[in-house]
């Protein structure tokens, strides 16, 4: 059976990812429509090896009839269609930060917590909430280390490339990068610093207690994601890499059982979607999971200072598993649903 497919923002970082995943993970489908911004309308995206497709603007769509459809052109666009197209009789599967934290509405990494789709009925629509790009690998990384004993706290200094701020961003950290090595002056772009050859600790705007909006997804999304409070706290940090977010994660558990990190590598080494490494001689880099599909875990190490804490380094694709790929996963999860 094939499904009729549509994806707001397919001119972008996400939307061409999403594209790209339906077709390499040969998604069932009868029909994709590629939908953008009436300033992107027109554009031609590429769909699989041979296809391609023109995008139609989002004023025009008439989403009844479709059985899926992914969004990823911000929170803005899905609090004003979202809850639309779903009533219309499509799933939404919504890369935004709109719903994730509505009660009613499922977030999900499929490897961590599939049973939230179960209540999504096949052509009832409905929406789904795919999270925030370093809440994926936080939690698919913390699910497979919470059989060993519950989490109890967090400590997650984030180091994340410049297309998770979109196509500008890269555009940007390109054209400085020339100019300063020429020495001619360079304009900021959608940053509030330089970006090329530095980094700049702050992602989104900071509220009254100095805690930035991705710092808050980081922590809230987390937490519903794993199904239990946990104490954490982030620190978010844009760096000058295109692609690949990187996670410095100090975690602690609720147990009075000593650590033994053999037990934890092989929690790791179990875990779908995930890959480890051993070796502590073996550093994972942005570099090395641009283009991978899984979440890697490296330098698993006790906490001295805490005999209850670990230390580990985790690195991910943040278009494909911190976005596009999880979408897609979550559409093929709920098929298995109802299929069943």
């Amino acid at each position: 059976m094939g499904y009729k497919i549509a994806v707001i923002g397919a001119t972008g970082n996400v939307g061409r990812e999403i594209l790209n995943e339906l077709a390499l993970r040969d998604f069932p489908y009868t029909e994709v429509t590629a939908i953008a911004s009436d300033r992107s309308a027109g554009k031609e995206v590429s769909f699989g090896e041979d296809e391609v497709l023109k995008a139609i603007p989002l004023n025009t769509f008439d989403p009844k009839g479709y059985d899926f459809v992914f969004a990823s052109a911000g929170a803005t666009v899905s609090k004003d269609v979202g809850k639309k197209i779903a009533n219309a009789g499509a799933v939404y599967i919504d890369n935004s930060s709109a719903f994730r934290m509505d009660k009613d509405v499922p977030l999900v990494v499929p490897e961590v917590n599939p049973k939230a789709l179960s209540k999504i009925e096949r052509g009832k629509g409905g929406i789904i909430a795919n999270p925030n790009c370093v809440a994926i690998p936080l939690s698919l990384t913390l699910h497979a280390l919470e059989s060993f004993a519950p989490v109890k706290r967090v400590v997650a200094s984030t180091y994340q490339s410049v297309s998770g701020a979109g196509q500008e961003a890269m555009q940007t950290l390109y054209a400085q990068t020339k100019q300063l090595l020429m020495g001619d002056t360079h304009e900021l772009g959608p940053f509030t610093h330089q970006i090329g050859f530095s980094l700049i600790p702050m992602i989104d705007t900071p509220n009254s207690e100095g805690i930035t909006g991705e710092e808050a997804k980081i922590e809230a999304e987390s937490q519903k994601i794993i199904g239990h409070p946990f104490g954490i706290t982030a620190t978010s940090v844009r760096v000058p890499v295109f692609i690949g977010h990187c996670i410095a994660a100090n975690i602690t558990f609720e147990t009075d059982k000593d650590i033994d990190l053999e037990t934890l590598s092989s929690l790791f080494n179990k875990q779908e979607g995930l890959t480890f490494h051993e070796s502590n001689d073996r550093v994972v880099t942005p570099k090395d999971v641009a283009g991978d599909e899984d979440v890697h875990v490296s330098r698993l190490r006790k906490d001295p200072s805490d005999a209850h804490s670990i230390n580990c380094w985790i690195a991910s694709d943040n278009l494909k598993k911190g976005a596009a790929q999880n979408a897609v996963q979550i559409a093929e999860t709920l098929l298995e649903f109802w299929e069943s």
